[in-house]
């Protein structure tokens, strides 16, 4: 079945749904597995015979390789083959749609793959790597993205610059004005399993175990860089140990673990150490973003402006979206919104958790606070003056939108005042305390994917798609939609994911995988529905299904019994439809924080902090509130620690690793709160849900950062927030 409105097998959440899966707070299906070690990550349970590599990366930041000898690495006990001749070893990552260059003398980038070493293990295929000798022609690099021009319109990325009525006029007449800049550095994805690969071939035919999100188009991407058709290749992704967006393109690791396979005749394991993770991989961009905001003297927007400049390496086509959800975030007349771009010679720049939004929303969040303290009215009333009744940008009609009861609800389990305490007034002791709050939007995505469901002989189903699951629930929810569908408990739905041999979806990022393959499943449930309602002799609308059985007209026959020893194949097809252009698609919420900033040393201690979110229809209440506070801690963490620093007189970073790239732990995180105002969005998906992971990440940053400047009256506009942009402006004790 093709994608429709919301299908009649799906109740609305505010009815009665006595013994329901769908919704429920259930427990992950691959939980117990995932803690026991019996699930199989990418570099584990290998072919037999599996030899192990190593990748040699480029000395230096630019430049041209004139030489490599292999000769001392060649020639140690337990070396299979060092390669660096093959002309479709890959100098990158294959993302953003494009592969990279390959077989090219030309370094990128520090850390570049240059060759690959193959032995009998990890500890000689290390030890032969280091003895590689790259003899380089060094160049001056572009190292510094603040040092380079900037190009306005650089015609790569999906979101072209907006131009409305004259922004400056109306800066100019407006009665009250922010214009400010702010930064934000290289975040990394940072997931806990490092990029990894098993590549072994059967003949002409290629399989990959490999730690990727969307394993469809990495299978074509493969294909593509080896020069063989995507028919002879499979991937295989069944568990993801988090991607966080750095595994939406093909690692290099991947190509080359292809490569040294076929080389050797064996299958190869290649995974990369947590320091090569950062040059073979993509990171977030930083950001240069200036905000300006005009109002009239009751606050309303009469101009908003979001400027940017971002970063790419010469051979990356993605653009992060700064502005993303500012667009249809509030309301005003005269509106901007660019994305400028420099060139550098730094690894590829790409989608790393809620790209746009994530770095966008510190931006403009920030600048709504200073804009409702120089108009002397509580920042959460502004936000609900500006709050727009269509899209401001495109003048689509929202399909839902929230908003308003995320700021009230939010507000009233927080306790926000009617009047917000001056900055630097609230002291316990020595420690300063505030509270700040943000609007958090993200872009709803709906993508083409496709599910098959196999009710069985016994009246089991099977449902069967290529979606990974990165850690975000996909088992779960994939079950719990069958089950629902369909009236069997989760002990009578299997789940197969993670196989290209499987029907496609896009697969697991910008938080429209669980609602696109979990419409997928929908779709395909109905086909079931009608064949079992056309052997019931009913209406498929007629048709109720619980414990295993369906009932109609009075009669109750069990589903292994309509089954009748073949089993019934439903297809699922969903994709974007009239719905999706005709409306402006988006998830909501509202961020909120307390923090204690000490006076004597400038430590802040997050408090407390609560969210609440318009996601849709919630698929799960447990993986659903897990993901909206795995997003809070994020953004947490973007405010107050993740900062990747580039060493600007070579390229290399100076902290690619978790010993100096800090996240936040438990010891920054307090306990945090989320909530959900439900909705079915029937114009989002076959479904009715909208994308949860990547919005709890937006706003969350921002509304840390304005809790700050309430706290001590510091305002600090370059992220993170670290001591020592707070010592000097913190007031005396």
């Amino acid at each position: 079945m093709d994608a429709a409105a919301v299908p009649s097998g799906l109740a609305d959440p505010g009815t009665d749904r006595g013994g329901g899966l769908l919704g429920r707070p259930i427990d992950r299906v691959d939980g117990l597995s995932k803690v026991t070690g019996g699930a199989p990550y990418a570099f584990e349970r290998a072919p037999k015979g599996a030899a192990v590599a190593a990748i040699v990366g480029a000395p230096v930041g630019a430049g041209r390789v004139v030489a490599i000898d292999v000769a001392a690495a060649a020639a140690l006990p337990g070396v299979l083959a060092v390669i660096v001749d093959d002309p479709r070893m890959p100098a990158g990552q294959a993302s953003s749609g494009a592969l990279p260059q390959q077989g090219t003398d030309r370094i990128f980038h520090y850390g570049q793959p240059v060759a690959i070493v193959v032995a009998e293990s990890q500890q000689v295929a290390n030890e032969a790597a280091a003895l590689v000798r790259v003899e380089v022609t060094p160049a001056t690099g572009r190292f510094d993205p603040r040092g380079e021009p900037v190009i306005d319109e650089p015609r790569i990325g999906f979101l072209p610059p907006v131009e409305m009525g004259d922004v400056d006029a109306a800066m100019a007449d407006a009665a009250v004005t922010v214009d400010a800049t702010y930064t934000t550095p290289v975040h990394f994805p940072a997931a806990l399993e490092p990029h990894a690969t098993t590549a072994w071939w059967d003949g002409d035919r290629l399989t990959l175990r490999s730690s990727n999100q969307v394993i469809g188009a990495a299978r074509k991407t493969v294909a593509r860089a080896l020069g063989i058709e995507a028919e002879r290749v499979r991937v295989l992704a069944p568990y993801v140990g988090g991607g966080f967006g750095g595994k939406t393109g093909v690692g290099a690791e991947a190509i080359l673990a292809a490569i040294a396979a076929e080389r050797v005749g064996r299958p190869v394991k290649v995974a990369l150490p947590r320091r090569q993770v950062a040059y073979m991989t993509h990171h977030r961009s930083d950001t240069v973003q200036r905000i300006r905001l005009g109002t009239d003297t009751d606050g309303r927007l009469r101009a908003i402006a979001h400027e940017s400049v971002v970063a790419q390496n010469d051979q990356g086509r993605f653009l992060e979206p700064v502005p993303f959800g500012t667009l249809p975030l509030y309301a005003g007349e005269a509106r901007r919104f660019t994305t400028g771009l420099v060139r550098v010679d730094l690894p590829e720049t790409g989608a790393v958790r809620a790209p746009g939004e994530a770095v966008g929303t510190f931006a403009v969040e920030c600048g709504m606070d200073e804009l409702a303290e120089r108009l002397g009215i509580n920042p959460l009333e502004l936000r609900r003056i500006n709050e727009p009744p269509v899209d401001p940008t495109t003048g689509k009609r929202f399909s839902t939108r929230r908003m308003i009861d995320c700021y009230d609800e939010g507000a009233r389990r927080f306790g926000w005042p009617e009047r917000v305490p001056d900055p630097g007034s609230v002291r316990e002791g020595e420690w300063l305390i505030g509270i700040g709050m943000a609007a958090a939007l993200r872009g709803n995505f709906t993508v083409e994917a496709q599910a098959r469901v196999v009710l069985d002989e016994g009246g089991r189903a099977r449902v069967e798609c290529d979606m990974t699951d990165i850690g975000t629930g996909t088992y779960t929810i994939l079950a719990q939609v069958a089950g629902e569908m369909l009236g069997l408990g989760l002990d009578r739905v299997d789940v197969v994911i993670g196989d290209t041999d499987l029907p496609p979806t896009a697969g697991s990022g910008g938080s429209f995988g669980a609602n696109s393959s979990a419409s997928a499943v929908v779709l395909a449930c109905e086909d079931i529905r009608a064949e079992l309602a056309r052997r019931m002799n009913a209406a498929p609308e007629e048709l109720a299904f619980e414990n295993g059985c369906v009932r109609a007209g009075g009669r109750e026959t069990p589903l292994a019994d309509l089954v009748r020893g073949e089993p019934i194949v439903g297809r699922g097809h969903t994709k974007p439809g009239k719905e999706t252009e005709a409306t402006s698609q988006a998830s909501h919420g509202a961020q909120f924080c307390e923090v204690a900033v000490n006076a004597v040393t400038g430590e802040v201690r997050v408090r407390r902090m609560l969210g609440v979110f318009d996601i849709g229809r919630v698929l799960n209440a447990k993986t659903a509130r897990s993901q909206a506070i795995g997003g809070m801690a994020w953004g947490l963490a973007y405010a107050l620690h993740e900062d990747g620093v580039v060493d600007v007189r070579d390229g290399r970073f100076v902290n690619p690793d978790f010993a100096e790239y800090h996240v936040a732990t438990n010891a920054d995180v307090p306990q945090l709160e989320a909530w959900f105002v439900e909705q079915v969005d029937a114009s989002a998906n076959p479904a009715g849900a909208k994308g949860v992971g990547e919005l709890g990440i937006s706003g969350a940053g921002a509304a840390v950062v304005n809790a700050i400047y309430n706290a001590t009256g510091v305002r600090v506009r370059d992220m993170p927030v670290t001591l020592d942009k707070l010592l000097p402006g913190l007031p005396a004790v």
